[in-house]
């Protein structure tokens, strides 16, 4: 079976179900997988991802040919 007649396949086993619980493991599902991986991270990574963008919004920042120099 191809791809799209398989979501065809699919689409028409949804539709005819009467299955809440079928429909709604579905639904979870599908919006799991649109998840935004930075929903992924900890809090403590989103304060430091949030530190770093506090830092270039004042302007601290530094260039790559700069950082590269600091690196053994």
């Amino acid at each position: 079976m191809d791809f799209q007649a398989t979501k065809e396949e699919l689409a028409k086993m949804i539709l005819e179900s009467d299955d809440s619980k079928l429909i709604d493991k579905v639904r979870k599902l599908l919006f799991k997988e649109k998840k935004d991986f930075y929903d992924e991270f900890t809090e403590d990574q989103k304060l430091e991802i949030q530190y770093g963008i506090d830092q270039l919004d004042r302007g601290e920042r530094v260039s790559w040919e700069d950082l590269k120099k600091r690196l053994p």
